[in-house]
C-alpha cells in the first residue's frame, strides 16, 4: 500500500518489511533502488519534475521523516511509524550480518568511509563490508562512473549505501538503475552520523518533529533554506491536499520496471 503525499508516493513500511524486501531483492539479483523520502526530498520533486520521476521510480519509498509520518496517518494509515534512514541502514547491516549478504559503503571522504567502517565492524562483527568509494564532489565523467559502477559490480556487493545527498544521491541511483545488479539506497547523512563527525538530534527531539531544529542548529549555512523555506510551503501545500483541492492525480502507480534515467 502506498499514498500520495503531494506529487510524492510514499510507500506504507516498517524496518522489517523493508529489510525483507531488500533481502528478497538482494538475492534475486535485482537492479533497485530505495529513497527515504522527507520534506525536503518531497519538496525537492514538487520543484524538479526530473527529480520527481527520479523518486517515484524507486522500488521503495519511505516516510523517512516525522512530517510524512503525519501526513500517512492523517491519510488514513494511522498505524504508520517512521522508517529513517540511518535506522534503515542500521537495520539492514544487522540482517546482513546474520544472512551473510555483502554492502559496499559509496559516498562522502575517505576518511569519512574508514571511521564509519570500523564503527559498523565494531557494532555488527559478522558484517561483510564488501568495498567503499568516495567519489569526486565534482561532476563525474562517464568514464569515472562507469569505472566505480565496475568496482562495485566486481566487489560482489548486493546492497550499495549511497551517501551523496540529496538529489545527488537518487540522480546517482537512478543512473545505476539496470546497470548494477544490486541494491542502492540512498541513506543521505548517515555517513556523517555514523562516522561521528555530525551529531544526530536526541531521540526525544525526533518524536516530537524537532529534528530538523537541531540540525539547524548544528548547520545553519547549509541548511537554512531547506528548513525555513522547505517546510512551510510543504505545510501549506500538503494542508491544500488534505483538505480536498483537486489540483493533483490520485494515485501514482508503481512502475513495473525501472527505466534509465540519463544525466
Amino acid at each position: 500500500m502506498h499514498y500520495q503525499i503531494l506529487n510524492t508516493r510514499v510507500d506504507c513500511t516498517s524496518y522489517r518489511d523493508a529489510c525483507d524486501r531488500i533481502q528478497y531483492w538482494a538475492q534475486s539479483g535485482r537492479s533497485c533502488y530505495v529513497v527515504a523520502a522527507n520534506v525536503h526530498v518531497v519538496m525537492s520533486g514538487w520543484w524538479n519534475r526530473r527529480y520527481q520521476q527520479v523518486i517515484n521510480q524507486a522500488a521503495l519509498v519511505t516516510s523517512d521523516g516525522m512530517p510524512l509520518v503525519m501526513a500517512l496517518r492523517l491519510l488514513g494509515n494511522r498505524e504508520q511509524s517512521r522508517v529513517y534512514g540511518p535506522d534503515l541502514m542500521l537495520a539492514w547491516c544487522d540482517r546482513a550480518a546474520k544472512t551473510g549478504l555483502p554492502i559496499y559503503l559509496y559516498g562522502s571522504t575517505e576518511e569519512t568511509l574508514e571511521k564509519m567502517r570500523a564503527g559498523l565492524k565494531r557494532r555488527f562483527p559478522g558484517l561483510a563490508i564488501a568495498g567503499m568509494k568516495a567519489p569526486s564532489f565534482q561532476q563525474m565523467s562517464e568514464g569515472e562512473e562507469l569505472a566505480d559502477r565496475e568496482a562495485i559490480r566486481a566487489s560482489g556487493a548486493k546492497v550499495v549505501f549511497v551517501g551523496l545527498g540529496c538529489p545527488k544521491q537518487e540522480l546517482w541511483m537512478a543512473r545505476q538503475a539496470g546497470k548494477l545488479d544490486c541494491v542502492m539506497v540512498g541513506v543521505g547523512a548517515a555517513f556523517q552520523f555514523f562516522s561521528g563527525e555530525v551529531s544526530q538530534a536526541p531521540r526525544w527531539m525526533m518524536g516530537l518533529s524537532l529534528e530538523w531544529l537541531y540540525r539547524l542548529c548544528m548547520e545553519p549555512r547549509r541548511l537554512w533554506k531547506r528548513y525555513l523555506i522547505n517546510n512551510p510551503a510543504f505545510v501549506l501545500l500538503f494542508s491544500a491536499q488534505w483538505l480536498g483541492a483537486k489540483i493533483w492525480p490520485q494515485k501514482v502507480e508503481r512502475p513495473e520496471n525501472l527505466d534509465y534515467i540519463g544525466k
